[in-house]
């Protein structure tokens, strides 16, 4: 593209941070940054060589320097932000889960629709190598037809009743922080279920503790998924056909491998790309990829199909009587 788009930063915290890191680091401008207080904003353009920090989300959007916004900031607050930024004319990458639920996610792409802006989801696993591989390979054929999909997302996170984690008014529980990556995998794997079935376990406070979570498709196809925020697991996923299997390693969504058996158990294929720092420049190359081609939406993850998996995530929510407030 002849001519890079101008980044702007739309929140001050760690994700934000990694995120700047990612894209300095591989050439892209970034050239504001915007938090709710100016300490906070000027401590991060100086931490990161950026030119202009602004106290507020909506001085940042209003920005003529600015032509993309990044959304970092907790869930429970995305789609406000990226509405802010896209009625002032800027594409929007909205880190994930892209909204609370799928009537916010709606309300945003359509906005982007309306306005003629791109809006992308920032599920950076969709555009990372090995995904980009996997995808070929199920394409192809060399595993036969899909009919299982495995996924686990566990962590050990803060237990502090007063943590955004264990918070429902700040969208706490494992299903929104964890759980969406297992379930946008499934999606991205066999597309969208029939089928809904959820099992949790709530933590004192009330949000999800853990969460199984089992799809079901049309042909048959199941994913089986589970996330949890006060365990450690293996963090791995498996892909199973009629013709063998993928076992893609530790951590599935981060730059990882995977190996490639056949019915016989055997491999038929290894992958190891090295990645540079975290990743995350796949998906802002990929917004501004769309933004060149004058493309809103491509098959690897469009905005439906974004709010589709917040549809799926809400249904979840349903069954294990999980609800934020104002819904």
């Amino acid at each position: 593209m002849s001519t890079p788009l101008r980044w702007g930063i739309l929140g001050t915290g760690g994700i934000a941070k990694a995120f700047v890191t990612d894209l300095l680091a591989n050439g892209f401008t970034v050239t504001a940054v915007g938090s709710r207080s100016q300490e906070s904003a000027d401590a991060f353009a100086a931490e990161h060589g950026i030119a202009t920090a602004h106290a507020s989300y909506e001085a940042l959007a209003a920005d003529r320097n600015v032509d993309a916004i990044y959304v970092s900031t907790p869930h429970p607050f995305h789609a406000e932000n990226a509405k802010t930024a896209l009625s002032s004319g800027k594409h929007v990458l909205v880190e994930k889960p892209f909204t609370l639920n799928a009537r916010e996610a709606s309300d945003v792409v359509d906005l982007a629709s309306e306005s003629g802006l791109v809006v992308v989801e920032a599920m950076w696993a969709r555009w990372l190598p090995h995904m980009v591989r996997l995808r070929e390979i199920v394409a192809a054929g060399t595993i036969g037809e899909v009919r299982t999909v495995i996924a686990d997302h566990n962590q050990s996170l803060p237990t502090d009743p007063s943590h955004r984690l264990q918070n429902p008014d700040l969208g706490g529980g494992a299903l929104l922080d964890l759980g969406i990556y297992p379930v946008s995998f499934a999606w991205d794997m066999l597309g969208a279920p029939t089928s809904v079935s959820a099992i949790s376990s709530p933590t004192p406070t009330g949000v999800d503790r853990q969460t199984a979570i089992l799809l079901g498709y049309a042909n048959g196809a199941q994913a089986v998924l589970h996330t949890a925020l006060d365990t450690v697991g293996p963090n791995t996923a498996s892909v199973i056909g009629t013709e063998g299997w993928v076992r893609i390693d530790t951590v599935f969504y981060n730059p990882t491998s995977f190996t490639v058996f056949n019915k016989a158990g055997e491999v038929v294929e290894t992958f190891d790309e090295v990645v540079s720092n975290r990743g995350m420049q796949y998906e802002a190359w990929e917004l501004e990829r769309r933004v060149a081609a004058g493309e809103s939406a491509t098959d690897v993850l469009p905005a439906s199909e974004s709010v589709a998996i917040m549809g799926t995530l809400d249904e979840v929510r349903r069954q294990i009587g999980l609800r934020y407030p104002g819904e």
